[in-house]
């Protein structure tokens, strides 16, 4: 009922940002979407389906009605990163005893204690020269080759009293204690690649979680995973996409890189990727300039990252009236400084249509005496202002390496997003009508 089967099959598959957008690509061309390259010029039908990456990192897909009588977008905003280790260029260092550890950096905002004495393995692209062309290769390593290991209570008396970890200390990787010489990192990714170690010209490399996601508890009322946040929202809200249809307005599905380091790259929400698709849409149907204008005027975003659950040893950490809970519906994320792009006319258009097709919803805010972050929605409305919604699914240990959600929730997010772009929205100076 949920599709939680393949949303799993989705996670485990989606071990860095390149994999998730190849399973994304996958998706799409599976569903007879036609990519279009940057590099070249757009034809664009109406009626047609189509899809473009940037960086191999960030994807947009969008459905061009056969009527299209009413000229706007509407647009799901995702993100396909989640914080991890990325492997520094040179990437071992030899230690004593034979030790030979992977020198990695710290990749967003995460919860460093979870990614201890778990197996780990390495996954992302590399540029590799074949011939006259350097050319990209995606890489997963499927073998459990790492371990950030803890030090022993006896040896850490105060592990369990708060202690801080250096990032360039206490969080890198033994990758062999002593079988493995010097090269033996840039000699694996050779190897895997079926390629000469001379051949490889640059990696961007990340550390995954081996651990698999499950479905769990008496009821199966937990979903558990590595990359939750925000993989769980890139799957449901394509999944909805492909799963509606209309006939008059252009459907645009997006899933950007980079949201945990801010966005502004340029493959992030902040970039100009989504402007300059739409730019590129209103262009190749023929439209003039002024109807892009008139276009994103009536146009809506629903911008999608998980939310914060209460937790069940620290409910006092959420506002009290303002809260959202696992299995309980779509988080609608308000913020008065804006940190969040809803307002009460985004609020009201996604409530209403979601009261339409029986979709539970919740409120949530931050206590007023903690910040919380940013994302997708007041990031891109910088390069392209439309009225956004900022929502998510409530989970619990957001940024760690293990993170925990409702099985429930990522079908009704799949639900919202199936009713929003099978619906007209229709925005005027003075009212908002949903058919």
């Amino acid at each position: 009922m949920y599709k939680n089967d393949e949303l799993i099959s989705f996670l485990n598959k989606s071990v860095s940002n390149f994999h998730a957008v190849k399973e994304v690509r996958n998706r799409l061309e599976k569903e007879g979407f036609k990519e279009l390259s940057e590099t070249e010029l757009w034809k664009v039908e109406k009626g047609g389906k189509y899809f473009t990456t940037r960086n191999d990192s960030s994807v947009i897909a969008f459905q061009v009605g056969k009527e299209l009588s009413d000229y706007h977008y509407q647009v799901t905003a995702a993100h396909t990163d989640s914080p991890t280790f990325k492997v520094k260029e040179n990437a071992e260092l030899k230690g004593k005893g034979g030790y030979l550890q992977l020198n990695t950096e710290g990749y967003g905002g995460m919860l460093d204690a979870s990614w201890f004495d778990r197996p780990l393995s390495l996954a992302g692209r590399v540029l590799v020269k074949e011939g006259n062309q350097i050319v990209s290769k995606l890489l997963k390593i499927d073998q459990d080759l790492l371990v950030i290991p803890n030090v022993a209570i006896h040896l850490n008396r105060d592990a369990n009293n708060g202690f801080k970890y250096n990032p360039q200390v206490d969080l890198l990787p033994l990758f062999s204690a002593g079988a493995c010489e010097e090269g033996a990192y840039k000699q694996l990714l050779a190897d895997s690649l079926g390629v000469d170690v001379s051949a490889i010209l640059g990696h961007d490399m990340t550390l995954y979680n081996r651990n698999q996601a499950i479905e769990w508890g008496v009821k199966k009322e937990f979903i558990s995973s590595p990359r939750l946040d925000n993989l769980q929202c890139t799957f449901a809200t394509l999944e909805g996409f492909l799963e509606s249809n209309n006939e008059n307005m252009i459907r645009v599905y997006a899933s950007f890189d980079n949201e945990e380091v801010g966005s502004s790259t340029k493959q992030g929400a902040g970039s100009t990727f989504l402007y300059d698709v739409l730019q590129r849409i209103n262009t190749a149907l023929g439209y003039e300039a002024d109807d892009y204008y008139q276009a994103i005027a009536k146009s809506f975003m629903l911008s999608c990252d998980n939310a914060h659950a209460v937790h069940p040893n620290h409910p006092e950490l959420l506002d009290a009236t303002n809260c959202s809970y696992m299995n309980k519906g779509i988080v609608v994320k308000y913020n008065a400084n804006q940190r969040y792009t809803t307002d009460a006319v985004s609020n009201a258009v996604f409530m209403d249509l979601c009261k339409q097709h029986n979709i539970p919803t919740q409120l949530f805010a931050n206590r007023s005496d903690m910040m919380g972050g940013s994302t997708l929605g007041n990031i891109s409305s910088t390069k392209v202002s439309m009225k956004a919604v900022d929502l998510g699914l409530p989970q619990l240990a957001m940024h760690s390496a293990y993170e925990t959600a409702g099985s429930k929730d990522t079908g009704y997010l799949i639900d919202a997003a199936k009713a929003f772009f099978s619906s007209n929205i229709l925005i005027s100076e003075n009212a908002i009508e949903i058919k």
